[in-house]
């Protein structure tokens, strides 16, 4: 089977910046399995916690029905032993592969191994691990977190004039999606001298718990001039206690391409998102399984693309039939 190394490939993408290393159209790929997809196939989610997930879980369901798959998904709640047994009570249940969204990189090795011991193939979607895995379908999370830093310091002055504090608002424990957001967003952040990242603690890309963190934050640390959450819906939760406690002027930016965040763009109430469709993750991630248990060519890992949405070319992305902004 043709497959590719992560070093060779991360080496591809930082020469072809942006762009995706192998991006497929899901929908193209789609005709090529109906009908002959007689497979039962897991998917463990992290969480259910916020419309980026829930839209995962969706999107599955139906394309499985679509494709004709035994499909069963089970949400973990944020807990990695309930994860891990999850994942062993599939294995138990007959499944052929397993799609998984793990909560962190490490903790659910236990049951990729007990995976490997039943030759059931793993495709991580979303966020990776840190090994046992057969592919991994994602988006290049430290380049979105990159870019939404480079258009913030832009839209703050450049990185001679920019100044203030940024206040960041992080994601789950551990998590690979997490770290990679944070490390590309800090690193354009690094490039102006006069900017200050204050981290909050860890909100788990929800929307309540940011704005706990959030109200925290305001109270310690004046001088505030932009939000960087590591999804659209913690920004946003950030966003509802800034215009609750009438702080104004500050720029309001995060990951995923929310609709609701683009909309809000469109209305001048937020700044900057990256796009993360998790339609076509999940997609793109059931093509790579059934690719896998059908012995066909298969990337080990799938790049399924980004791009920053402000102001200045909103007008493309919004619909709000969509829960989140389609890859143009």
């Amino acid at each position: 089977m043709k497959r590719k190394g992560f070093l060779a490939i991360l080496t591809a993408m930082a020469m072809i910046g942006s762009m995706g290393v192998c991006v497929y159209a899901a929908d193209d790929v789609m005709a090529d399995y109906t009908g002959k997809a007689d497979y039962k196939i897991g998917f463990s989610q992290c969480t259910l916690a916020s419309p980026f997930y829930v839209t995962m879980k969706e999107v599955a369901e139906d394309y499985a029905k679509q494709l004709g798959v035994d499909f069963v998904c089970v949400s973990a709640d944020d807990d990695v032993t309930k994860q891990n047994n999850d994942i062993n009570d599939m294995i138990s249940s007959g499944i052929n592969a397993l799609i998984l969204n793990p909560i962190n990189a490490e903790g659910v090795a236990p049951a990729i191994e007990a995976c490997q011991k039943a030759d059931i193939p793993v495709i991580t979607v979303d966020r990776n691990v840190n090994d046992g895995n057969t592919a991994y379908v994602g988006r290049d999370n430290e380049e979105m977190g990159r870019l939404v830093g480079e258009a913030l310091v832009e839209e703050l002055g450049g990185k001679d004039k920019a100044e203030g504090k940024i206040l960041e608002i992080q994601g789950t424990a551990g998590d690979t999606v997490m770290m990679a957001r944070r490390d590309g967003f800090e690193s354009a952040i690094a490039e102006a001298p006069g900017l200050e990242v204050i981290q909050s603690a860890y909100c788990d890309y929800t929307r309540s718990k940011a704005v706990t963190a959030t109200q925290d934050l305001l109270q310690n640390n004046d001088g505030i001039v932009a939000v960087y959450g590591h999804n659209d819906d913690m920004s946003l939760g950030a966003a509802q206690v800034l215009q609750e406690k009438g702080v104004e002027g500050v720029k309001v930016t995060g990951v995923d391409g929310l609709m609701e965040a683009v909309i809000a763009i469109k209305d001048g109430k937020y700044s900057i998102t990256t796009m993360n469709d998790p339609g076509s993750l999940l997609k793109v991630a059931m093509n790579t399984t059934l690719k896998v248990l059908n012995g066909e060519d298969y990337e080990e890992f799938v790049d399924a693309g980004t791009g920053v949405i402000d102001s200045s070319n909103v007008d493309d992305y919004v619909d709000d039939s969509l829960a989140f902004a389609a890859m143009k």
